[in-house]
């Protein structure tokens, strides 16, 4: 499968607001289109430093600014796009095949990550040159 970072896209997630505070359902298949098989977050993160740098062969992924803000750089080996996060009903769907980068974080940003598949080292690429000459046409 060819992806490109046109590919992904912001998913505006429904939020439901209350004079006690507000809430945003995520629903496998629903608002999110897969099986969601794995959450985690990020925070804590130190100013100035990035995470993520690597691509999946098959994961889909939501990424979710819960609290706060950072920037997701998206690669697809040719074009290049930085999207800012800083909603917590809004979510950016990550297709596989890209490269990405969190990075830009305020202090207290806590970064929800829902992905398609459970963890599996073989699903990852974790270096540029080989992800780039995987994404070469054959």
């Amino acid at each position: 499968m060819i992806t490109t970072v046109y590919d992904c896209n912001i998913l505006v997630l429904n939020k439901i607001h209350n004079n006690a505070g507000n809430i945003t359902v995520i629903e496998s298949n629903i608002n999110v289109p897969f099986d969601i098989k794995r959450a985690y977050y990020l925070y804590d993160v130190p100013g100035g430093e990035s995470r993520g740098g690597h691509a999946h062969k098959q994961l889909y992924q939501l990424i979710v600014a819960a609290s706060g803000s950072f920037d997701v750089l998206l690669d697809d080996g040719i074009n290049k796009k930085i999207v800012k996060l800083n909603r917590p009903n809004y979510g950016l769907l990550v297709v596989p095949g890209l490269w990405r980068e969190l990075f830009e974080f305020s202090s207290g940003a806590i970064c929800l990550v829902l992905t398609s598949h459970k963890y599996d080292e073989h699903d990852y690429i974790r270096d540029y040159e080989q992800f780039v000459k995987m994404k070469l046409p054959q």
